[in-house]
């Protein structure tokens, strides 16, 4: 028997009955579930500095810090992302393709950035393979379409069935093709936004190398305790970009993304935390806020 299937009938979701049927049966934190997202930021599980250098040390630490809370908190849910660090930002950086793929230079460019991510990816998964988690990856270039950056087809089902399964999805910063720019690069960042419209965590975790966002950057000895949409124009200032490669915006793109988010899901907490101290991301998954919290 031959099954006739239609891949993405329409780029625009809205024109697409059985994608909105979908999108609006979403059910946001299964059976009472607590459904958290994780970052892992590219300067923590990479040297952002040196192309292809993953930290397999701190990768192997926190993914055992990620199986022993979910082990401790049967209700605990996590979906996972992880940065491209110096494997994505460094040839995404080199091609420029974050902000447009057109010529054919550039979509061999665009094929060796998904490459990297691709890479890092596979270095993550192993790991949690490794420490007995049951993980399955989201390739987001394999399945999101964008038109100006701004994501208009993601068929969210198969991540949705992965979690009621009881299994850990995981995605990562990739580079999508775009209706307008041919093709550019999203964050994990923008990545949770999307998903958290959908599926509406009760947290967002987002692990780095820096203890939080720092109120006298560069010199780096005093923390922003709390960041909101209201104090965010006395913040401007002091949140800094990242000095390493980071083609999607750093700091200041992060803390804008989660406070726009924020806006919209009023009971969303966003921590910005160091996943460099053993133990933190554990501590953090439990309940911790230290670090720098953002909320609307």
């Amino acid at each position: 028997m031959t099954t006739e299937l239609t891949l993405f009938p329409s780029l625009d979701p809205t024109s697409t009955p059985d994608y909105n049927t979908f999108m609006e049966n979403i059910e946001p934190n299964h059976s009472g579930n607590q459904l958290v997202f994780l970052k892992l930021g590219g300067s923590l599980i990479t040297d952002k500095l040196t192309a292809r250098s993953p930290r397999r040390d701190v990768i192997n630490r926190i993914v055992r810090e990620i199986a022993n809370s979910l082990h401790n908190n049967p209700r605990l849910q996590i979906i996972l992302g992880h940065g491209s660090g110096s494997f994505g930002h460094i040839s995404g950086k080199k091609h420029g393709t974050f902000n447009g793929v057109h010529t054919p230079e550039e979509w061999r460019g665009f094929a060796e950035v998904r490459y990297d991510a691709s890479l890092l990816n596979r270095i993550v998964l192993d790991s949690l393979i490794e420490a007995g988690i049951s993980a399955l990856a989201f390739p987001p270039s394999a399945s999101v379409i964008t038109q100006e950056r701004k994501i208009i087809t993601w068929d969210l089902e198969p991540l949705q069935s992965t979690l009621r399964k009881g299994l850990l999805p995981v995605i990562y910063g990739d580079v999508v093709f775009d209706t307008g720019r041919g093709g550019t690069i999203l964050s994990t960042e923008d990545l949770f936004y999307h998903l958290a419209l959908q599926f509406k965590p009760e947290r967002i975790l987002l692990a780095g190398k820096d203890p939080g966002v720092w109120e006298d950057y560069p010199d780096c000895t005093s923390l922003v305790k709390e960041i909101t949409p209201a104090n965010l124009p006395t913040l401007q200032k002091i949140i800094q970009k990242s000095g390493a490669p980071d083609v999607t915006g750093g700091m200041e793109a992060k803390v804008k993304k989660m406070l726009q988010l924020s806006e919209k899901l009023p009971a969303l907490e966003t921590v910005i935390f160091s996943g460099e101290d053993p133990g933190r991301v554990q501590s953090i998954l439990g309940g911790d806020t230290t670090g720098t919290i953002l909320h609307s």
